[in-house]
């Protein structure tokens, strides 16, 4: 995938575009892309996106701001898989803030994406203010020349697919739920880097794994596997939160045990997926008491695949 940063760059033959911040690429995001597959396909078109970075809420409001659900680089290596040849990241500033929707349309639309079909979500507003709406979309359509359609969201199970339904679902420690809503397990891409050594002290050797999510969404001791050190998932037990029983950390670090593995893995970029909640973060009153539990914790671990194995073989 073709990525370029800001708009001043015109794309190289004319687009089918979708646009939106696709915070964790669930199934509404993906309803999006699958019509921009169809149509650019069609059309003979180039499948695009635009999206922003930050978030606009992040730009806006950064204390109140969701957590994030996915980094730049996450995302766009979901609508990379999703079909998407180009995409456009937009950096939501003061400036393209103050954009009216006209200019947007006029300048980064047209101008910049050669936009000839364009497909959004039933719910997307755009420019200054947020003036700008499907009406106004469809009017420049037929000024500029191109289609425009929207699609109606994505329900699942009754619950309508959003970033914010996911990020609830993850907050709450329902994993199942955010499972259904985003259509694959979430996951945290990251790099192995050094840490203090303490879990080799206890008998557990981890991962641990720089992550930028200085908000995640979801906080705990999870049964989960890892991607990019083998040609299959590696089972394990992951802590993501602040060590309140160790050193404690400022920002969330994230340690993964990996079961019957020792490697070096230093400097791996690997992908945590979380499949099963096991518990909140806990303090304890000494080291002891924490090995006891990670051991516990281990073992429900263990169990948990096995389980899943024997359903697998039925």
């Amino acid at each position: 995938m073709l990525v370029y940063r800001g708009y001043s760059q015109t794309a190289p033959s004319p687009t089918a575009l979708t646009i939106g911040n696709f915070d964790g690429v669930h199934l509404g995001h993906r309803a999006l892309l699958a019509r921009l597959r169809t149509i650019a396909a069609r059309e003979n078109l180039l499948p695009a996106a635009l999206t922003f970075e930050p978030h606009p809420r992040e730009f806006f409001s950064p204390e109140t701001a969701p957590a994030r659900l996915s980094t730049l680089r996450e995302k766009l290596e979901l609508i990379a898989e999703d079909g998407v040849a180009l995409a456009y990241v937009c950096r939501f500033n003061a400036h393209f803030a103050a954009l009216s929707a006209e200019e947007f349309i006029e300048r980064i639309l047209v101008g910049s994406l050669r936009v000839k079909h364009l497909i959004v979500g039933d719910d997307f507003r755009f420019g200054a203010g947020r003036r700008g709406n499907f009406s106004l979309l469809r009017e420049a359509g037929e000024r500029y020349g191109f289609q425009v359609e929207a699609i109606d969201g994505v329900t699942v199970e009754g619950e309508r697919a959003s970033s914010s339904a996911v990020r609830n679902a993850l907050a709450e420690g329902r994993l199942d739920g955010a499972t259904h809503l985003l259509g694959r397990h979430y996951s945290i891409d990251g790099r192995v880097v050094h840490g203090d050594k303490m879990g080799r002290q206890l008998g557990f050797a981890t991962a641990n794994i720089r992550i930028k999510h200085d908000k995640p969404p979801l906080l705990g001791v999870f049964v989960a596997e890892v991607l990019g050190l083998s040609d299959k998932p590696l089972q394990g037990v992951a802590n993501l939160g602040f060590r309140p029983s160790a050193a404690q950390v400022a920002r969330p670090l994230l340690e993964v045990h990996l079961f019957d593995f020792s490697a070096d893995i230093y400097g791996h970029h690997i992908n945590v997926r979380f499949l099963h909640k096991l518990r909140n973060e806990m303090k304890f009153p000494n080291l002891d008491a924490l090995k006891v539990q990670i051991a516990a914790d281990v073992a429900e671990g263990k169990a948990y695949f096995k389980h899943r194995g024997t359903e697998a073989r039925r």
